[in-house]
């Protein structure tokens, strides 16, 4: 398993392959789907106004994206009462719904990871080859097990988003990552799909 420290550079980037094992150390934010919309909407596209913390938050989180990582992730968190905060369960969450955003959101920032699990499309995978990045999957059902990872929370934003919608920002020692799209043009997911594809179809003339 090859450890890498965040920020990570663009060298370390384009010699990741697909199929490389990485461990994660450093600052990481998580973010879904009401993040994603909302970075797009009031920073990359400007459809909307910032309001209240928008500018302080993005002011706030723009230096960690820069050759950071974002994780897909609606983490169960305990000590939300003492602001004592610790994550208990930090399972990765199906990335493709943040498909429309990611690329954009990967070039306005010049973040170099994306985690979650299942994989994105060919918008993602096109940012990956020009920011450039890497997509980085997740153990699906090991929430708990990738918690260990996460050191310390060292900070929220938008918590009028929700707990699992929230932008934790987070500290993790060797968190554990899988490169299945990397910056060459090469997506193990889309291997997948168009292996099955072939198959089905075969299956279906056969019938």
């Amino acid at each position: 398993m090859r450890e890498i420290t965040i920020p990570i550079s663009d060298e370390i980037i384009r010699s990741l392959k697909v199929g490389d094992t990485v461990a994660l150390t450093g600052v990481m934010l998580t973010g879904r789907d009401a993040v994603h919309k909302w970075m797009i909407e009031t920073f990359i596209k400007k459809t909307r106004d910032p309001q209240g913390d928008d500018l302080e938050v993005y002011q706030a989180i723009k230096p960690l994206l820069e050759g950071g990582v974002i994780y897909h992730c609606g983490p169960v968190v305990s000590g939300l009462d003492t602001g004592e905060y610790k994550f208990v369960a930090a399972g990765p969450t199906t990335s493709i719904r943040e498909e429309p955003y990611q690329g954009d959101v990967m070039r306005h920032f010049n973040m170099k990871g994306v985690i979650g699990k299942g994989g994105m499309g060919a918008q993602t995978l096109q940012a990956c080859n020009e920011v450039p990045g890497v997509y980085l999957h997740a153990v699906g059902g090991a929430a708990s097990l990738i918690a260990q990872s996460v050191e310390k929370v060292l900070g929220v934003h938008k918590m009028a988003f929700g707990i699992p919608e929230a932008i934790w920002v987070l500290q993790v020692k060797e968190f554990p990552v899988v490169v299945t799209m990397d910056s060459h043009n090469h997506s193990l997911h889309a291997e997948v799909e168009e292996k099955s594809k072939a198959q089905l179809d075969r299956l279906l003339a056969e019938a």
